[in-house]
């Protein structure tokens, strides 16, 4: 009998932060702690992780993050994620409170300074994939890229526990490519949330028909002279921040991941951690888990 390989849900704690943060946020209720501070980013951070724990089952668990404002793709375009609003000042000091909560409970925390979150999402499951299957919690759809056989995404949809997942048989059922070729479908269309445009003019359709006939970005480029002469005009055009695009939209896989697998099992937490809980005035977290 083979025996079943661990099962890792790796965390896209930044997705799960700011989800939180405006789900409450709207209404105005932040939960401040008796030193003023907000708290319902990370407790909905962490009530959220422990309903996907409770859902999927994992036997292992990451959370990922950004650390910094700055990534390598910002000193490759000075341009990308530019438009985004800076992060509200009740959201500021909770990345280091999701972190340090996220440590507390016994989760393995991962990030590297000048790498994004999905970075590091990816490499972890490049590195165990032939020893683990995994299941990633975001709400990011840059994301589908990394589908394979061992990797299946859930995407947040409604309040703890209802999902939208992905594996790599529906996304080919869906887009009719490999996930591994999702960035060069970014690459056309752009992506105005992170601030690069792609050619203009050439919407997800076309960008979609492009890659499934030619294949990647560089493919089409040589396939140029058989395209009609409009879409070949706008990619002349656009030939170089099509190019810069592509780099853009690529999750990169190499981050060091200075870990090994068994350091991301999942303990059971104690009751003497729910002293540090009311203590930071994390109360509603601390009843839950007190259930």
């Amino acid at each position: 009998m083979t025996q079943e390989k661990p099962h890792v849900l790796v965390i896209d704690g930044m997705a799960l932060l700011f989800r939180s943060f405006f789900a409450t946020a709207m209404s105005g209720n932040y939960f401040n702690n008796d030193k003023g501070i907000p708290t319902n980013a990370v407790q909905g951070f962490a009530r959220h992780v422990l309903a996907a724990q409770n859902l999927m089952k994992p036997t292992h668990m990451a959370v990922c993050w950004d650390k910094g404002m700055l990534t390598f793709r910002n000193e490759l375009f000075d341009g990308y994620k530019a438009n985004r609003p800076k992060p509200a000042e009740e959201l500021i000091p909770q990345f280091d409170m999701a972190q340090e909560l996220s440590e507390h409970l016994g989760w393995m925390n991962f990030g590297i300074v000048g790498m994004e979150a999905d970075d590091t999402i990816a490499s972890i499951t490049h590195k165990w994939k032939d020893d683990a299957r995994f299941t990633i919690v975001s709400g990011d759809k840059d994301l589908l890229q990394l589908l394979e056989p061992s990797t299946e995404i859930a995407f947040t949809k409604k309040g703890f526990t209802i999902y939208d997942v992905y594996n790599e048989d529906r996304f080919l059922e869906e887009y009719g490519i490999s996930p591994l070729l999702f960035p060069d479908v970014k690459a056309f269309m752009g992506d105005s949330s992170d601030g690069y445009a792609g050619v203009k003019g050439i919407g997800p359709k076309t960008a979609l028909q492009l890659v499934k006939t030619y294949g990647n970005v560089d493919k089409v480029i040589e396939a140029l002279p058989l395209l009609k002469v409009g879409q070949r005009t706008k990619i002349e055009t656009d030939l170089e921040m099509l190019k810069l695009s592509k780099e853009l939209a690529t999750i990169r896989r190499d981050v060091p991941i200075e870990a090994e697998l068994d350091h991301l099992l999942i303990g059971d937490i104690s009751s003497e951690k729910h002293d540090f809980l009311y203590e930071h005035g994390y109360t509603i977290l601390a009843r839950q888990l007190q259930k």
